[in-house]
């Protein structure tokens, strides 16, 4: 019963904190809206492939005119360490780092440009095989976090810009 009182209190100054949703008015509203005008330039390499699919699939695929093009640049490093007697490495660091830069296609003006990454460790063992497929999982899964990031960082983007802060 004394919960109640402060539950009350918290869910009325709720409102006049100033988080808001996001992706507020579902597909009719101005994030969402912004982000389907978007298209993703290509982007090099197997991540680079991976990680487009990830952002066109998240953006919902803009059209022929679109209003803004994402261009993204990777930087895909494996770095061994952990490293045994006989000087081989026991474990590996894949770090996936992105550079986005979201331009106005009228204008060519860069409007956003941020960075995005994250890293995965992966266990070195005695099947290349089998540390060659933990290598390409953990590229795919920090794909996804990278779109993730990418994604966000657009829709905050577009939030601020709708919203005229």
């Amino acid at each position: 019963m004394r919960a109640a009182p402060i539950l009350l209190a918290a869910i009325l100054l709720l409102p006049g904190c100033g988080l808001h949703p996001l992706y507020g008015g579902g597909e009719s509203g101005v994030v969402a809206g912004t982000l389907r005008s978007i298209t993703v330039a290509p982007i090099e390499g197997q991540a680079g492939w991976l990680v487009r699919n990830k952002l066109i699939d998240r953006l919902g695929g803009a059209s022929a005119g679109a209003e803004y093009r994402l261009d993204v640049t990777l930087d895909d490093d494996i770095t061994a360490f952990g490293i045994r007697s006989d000087q081989a490495a026991t474990r590996e660091r894949r770090t996936l780092r992105a550079r986005f830069q979201l331009v106005r296609t009228g204008t060519g003006q860069v409007v956003l440009d941020a960075t995005a990454g994250s890293d995965a460790g992966i266990d070195i063992v005695s099947s290349e095989y089998a540390t060659v497929a933990a290598e390409q999982t953990a590229l795919e899964n920090l794909a996804d976090v990278v779109a993730d990031q990418i994604v966000a960082r657009v829709g905050l983007y577009a939030a601020r810009t709708a919203s005229g802060k």
